[in-house]
């Protein structure tokens, strides 16, 4: 019970950072078509905001099944990876459907701060996960219901903070490292060359946030590979 507090304790900061988000992407849902309650459904069971924010756009376009596949794989695929790397720190008792209940709660934030744990409990992570949950979902429930209700100039421009954000992740690591610095040039310069260039403009939002983030990172691996 102990450990449940602690974890409780520490993910009440990110629950709390999550709400302002998903209130942007409750706005952005209904904005874009979905009702309130769809909108909540997807937060509910779809805890990543890069990829629901993607997949939306995706949904509105009927048949674009193989397209939502590759940039949900590719937004996506880092879960994977945090999930292997955290599996090395779980306690014992921490089997089977506890795990896949770790895969599907793990984000950026829970994984960096469960990290930080000499080994990982279930009732650790079950704490640490509870805020988190509850404020995605209230937040977007929050955001849905208002863009019911609130003018259409307003919606858009309160869409506007999940970009804010992108932008507020990205720029402290811009600060330490040149090659990041580098990498996010070249996927401004595709994502414009995708929004501008004949041609190249006609490739859906989903497919082109993919190919960019594929691109940019593999040419960044090949300018600044990594010393082992």
């Amino acid at each position: 019970m102990n450990n449940f507090k602690r974890g409780l304790k520490a993910g009440i900061p990110i629950g709390l950072g999550y709400l302002s988000v998903s209130f942007t992407f409750g706005i952005m849902a209904v904005s874009t078509g979905f009702s309130w309650w769809q909108a909540v459904v997807i937060s509910m069971t779809t805890l990543t905001s890069a990829g629901q924010f993607s997949g939306i756009k995706t949904m509105l376009i009927p048949g674009q099944y193989a397209e939502m596949l590759i940039s949900q794989f590719t937004i996506n695929i880092r879960y994977s990876f945090m999930s292997i790397s955290l599996s090395q720190k779980l306690a014992p008792q921490f089997k089977s459907l506890s795990r896949w209940l770790l895969g599907f709660f793990i984000t950026d934030e829970i994984f960096a701060v469960a990290s930080t744990e000499k080994e990982v409990t279930r009732s650790y992570f079950g704490g640490l996960a509870v805020a988190p949950w509850f404020g995605w979902t209230l937040g977007t429930l929050s955001g849905a219901l208002l863009g019911e209700v609130l003018p259409e100039q307003v919606m858009s421009a309160l869409s506007l903070a999940i970009y804010g954000m992108f932008v507020a992740i990205i720029t402290p690591e811009m600060k330490k490292s040149r090659p990041i610095v580098v990498v996010v040039i070249i996927a401004v310069a595709l994502s414009c060359a995708f929004t501008y260039i004949p041609g190249l403009k006609e490739v859906s939002g989903g497919l082109a946030i993919s190919i960019c983030a594929i691109a940019a990172a593999g040419i960044g691996a090949a300018l600044f590979p990594v010393k082992e």
